[in-house]
């Protein structure tokens, strides 16, 4: 009895279990739905506050569709929030059966009653004749199934901080009566920055006097004993729900609920912690009220769990504790995370068919507004049409550019692409483009770095992109400082001072990047510009994402910086280290540059690339004479170790800024430092990395590929979802 026949016996007994709770559940629910009668929910909107109605909202998007609605993206065109981006949730009534408008109805309420940093939040409801409308937040992350499924790799450190924001949630609904009854990672959002948002709550129950409530409704793998026997349950079913989850995201199977439902002795994987392991015996209680958080403390007793010993609390709840993961977003109205089945059709709210008698009844008292209102800053564009296929999961526009720019002169030239200057025509803002032609070289993966860390303040900001199905236009912010090494060459006095300041900026981005296990591996100066002419350091940006690498496991998938720490193979962790000492020794080469007035490894464009990268291979560059006389010791300690020949003995980023040069850079000499001829330094530069480059080619990347109940869980994804 070899491992897989015991995996092939255990997906028959999941697929028997899951296929036998189904057909149980569609009795049930056809029970249910006979012993609901239609009756009336009043809620009273605020008084002063003024309905809102579809008029007062742009459709832009379609996010997701169902049998009763569809959800949009939206831009409200009136005050007092006027360009404000929402998801606007319509529902049919029509097609509700009496069961669906409680439950939208009860939804409605439970949203306008609940306000938490953890729980999406409602702004407005409002009703036509025919249809239902709930304007939530936009949250641009999409949601953790998504991420678990196809994108990270994630480590019990990292499933920690998720379900500990989602414990905070779940506590703050409970504190108000509320049982979820619907956990599961695709009810669960994230926004920009990857903190978590509940949402989707057409199945909770507002507990009346700590009542059981009796329904068998959810999703049959994340069920508690007690909703499958129908024995009546409480807010402890939320926690049972929430150690299935803890296990999704752990091993990404659903052994467990099986276990527990079909009441089998529950069996632990051995690679989960000590702690893990207990926590999730004690979520796995199949008698509710010997369940962790049951008693009176609730929630408090999940907090107190040694699991979560790691986590503090009050600053979970500020959102000081970083995510182990960002979503790849940079503008407010990126869909990058939904479906481009949904996002590529023209938005379109048709008109609600009559509801039966009484549904206007039931649904009276259903407006709502929010108080106060949310304040952001957005950047809409009007979007409706499909994305050519190269770039349908990327932030791609089917338009053409020319509908939206007006294209100018060259600025640069690469490999692979172009650079011009062009004008939007709407704002008449001047930008920079970056032309790459498809059939030399895949853009995606500079794409998805941009929208995902494009906001840092010293790299390149993506404005948008378009895709003609021959050439990807990268349309970013234009760097009308020019180029770094020409403005030093240029001015007039440079000291070792300033030096210090402009390599602070360039390596802290650069660090900043290395933590999020991103590579540049073309750091050359001509990447790295001035957005303006002020010449300040902040104004430095980092540009051409072009060779740019994320850190991926084998099969493919993004690694969390935890991940990465523990479990990361040496090969691939060996070929990071190259990487990133490449980094650092195109910064060393650049500092060598600043302080010397010439380059270290090249004398002039006309030397070889032979010599050169023998030079480079040796390790041999000078340090005395000309302005290396009057340089300080701490500078030529700092260009040695970033210059070292072998990449895994040169200092980190996060050492570089820590050496003295750095540190203590107020202290440095301020006098003038001397350079040859900017065109022959620029011209040894150019030969330098013309030489690197073609010497060694770059390893491929092979595809990702789902795994089987990864694809079962995907098909099964409910279309309504915000």
């Amino acid at each position: 009895f070899d491992k897989s026949m015991g995996k092939i016996l255990w997906r028959l007994i999941e697929f028997v279990y899951l296929e036998g709770l189904r057909y149980v559940l569609i009795i049930y629910k056809y029970l249910d739905d006979e012993e609901i009668k239609e009756i009336n929910i009043t809620h009273v909107v605020k008084e002063g506050a003024e309905k809102a109605d579809a008029s007062q909202f742009e459709l832009l998007k379609v996010l997701g569709q169902g049998s009763f609605g569809k959800v949009f993206l939206v831009r409200k065109v009136t005050p007092p929030d006027a360009n404000e981006l929402y998801a606007m949730k319509v529902l049919k009534k029509a097609t509700l059966k009496v069961r669906d408008r409680v439950r939208t109805k009860m939804e409605r309420n439970i949203l306008a009653d609940v306000n938490h940093p953890f729980v999406v939040k409602l702004h407005y409801a409002f009703q036509t004749e025919g249809k239902l409308y709930l304007i939530l937040d936009f949250l641009r992350g999409g949601d953790l199934f998504t991420r678990l499924s196809k994108e990270v790799m994630f480590t019990e450190e990292d499933v920690k901080f998720y379900l500990a924001e989602l414990a905070l949630g779940l506590d703050h609904l409970h504190s108000l009566g509320i049982i979820y009854r619907d956990l599961k990672p695709e009810n669960i959002l994230l926004d920009e920055e990857g903190h978590i948002k509940l949402t989707d709550f057409g199945l909770c129950k507002e507990a009346i006097d700590h009542k059981k409530a009796f329904s068998f409704c959810g999703t049959v793998e994340y069920m508690a004993p007690e909703v499958v026997n129908r024995q009546g349950h409480t807010h402890s079913a939320d926690w049972w729900s929430f150690g299935v989850l803890m296990v999704r995201t752990e091993i990404s199977i659903y052994i467990l609920s099986i276990y527990g439902a079909c009441g089998a002795r529950l069996g632990m994987p051995q690679f989960l912690s000590a702690e893990a392991q207990s926590l999730l015996r004690a979520l796995f209680k199949r008698n509710p009220s010997n369940r962790l958080g049951s008693n009176a403390d609730g929630a408090e007793e999940i907090k107190r769990h040694c699991f979560f010993s790691t986590i503090d609390w009050n600053k979970l709840f500020r959102k000081e504790m970083k995510p182990p993961f960002k979503p790849a977003v940079s503008r407010p109205d990126d869909t990058f995370y939904f479906d481009s089945e949904f996002t590529s059709r023209t938005p379109k709210d048709s008109p609600g068919a009559p509801p039966s008698a009484g549904a206007n009844q039931l649904f009276r008292g259903f407006s709502f507004i929010a108080s106060p209102l949310l304040e952001e800053e957005s950047l809409v564009e009007k979007v409706p049409a499909p994305p050519n296929p190269v770039v349908q999961q990327l932030h791609g526009k089917n338009l053409l550019f020319s509908d939206g720019y007006i294209l100018k002169e060259d600025i640069g030239m690469g490999s692979f692409s172009v650079c011009k200057r062009c004008i939007h025509k709407a704002t008449n803002t001047e930008y920079a483009v970056k032309m790459i032609e498809k059939t030399s070289t895949d853009p995606s993966e500079e794409i998805e770095i941009l929208l995902r860390y494009g906001q840092h303040p010293n790299i390149i900001t993506l404005k948008d992109v378009y895709d003609n199905g021959r050439q990807v236009f990268l349309v970013t912010e234009l760097m009308r400082g020019g180029e770094l090494l020409d403005r030093i060459l240029k001015q007039k006095f440079f000291s070792e001072r300033e030096a210090s300041a402009v390599l602070h900026t360039i390596t802290k981005t650069v660090e900043y990047l290395h933590s999020q296990g991103v590579v540049h591996r073309d750091l050359k100066p001509s990447n790295i510009l001035y957005v303006d002419e002020s010449g300040n350091p902040e104004s430095i940006r980092i540009c051409d994402f072009g060779f740019a690498k994320q850190l991926r496991a084998n099969n493919g998938l993004l690694m969390t910086p935890c991940y990465t720490a523990n479990f990361v193979a040496p090969e691939v962790l060996k070929r990071q280290g190259y990487d990133v000492g490449c980094d650092i020794w195109s910064l060393g080469v650049l500092l060598y540059t600043m302080l010397a007035g010439f380059t270290p490894f090249a004398n002039g464009p006309e030397d070889t690339p032979n010599e050169i990268l023998s030079r480079i291979g040796n390790g041999h560059f000078s340090l005395t004479g000309g302005n290396w006389d009057t340089v300080s010791d701490a500078a030529k300690d700092l260009v040695s170790k970033m210059l070292h020949v072998d990449p895994h003995q040169r200092l980190s980023a996060k050492q570089v800024l820590r050496h003295p040069w750095i540190v203590q850079r107020d202290k440095l000499p301020n006098s003038q430092l001397q350079h040859q001829d900017p065109k022959l330094v620029k011209g040894a530069m150019a030969a330098t990395y013309s030489a690197l480059k073609n010497s060694q080619p770059s390893p491929e990347l092979k595809p990702i590929e789902s795994s089987f109940l990864a694809q079962r869980r995907v098909k099964k994804l409910p279309s309504t979802s915000l």
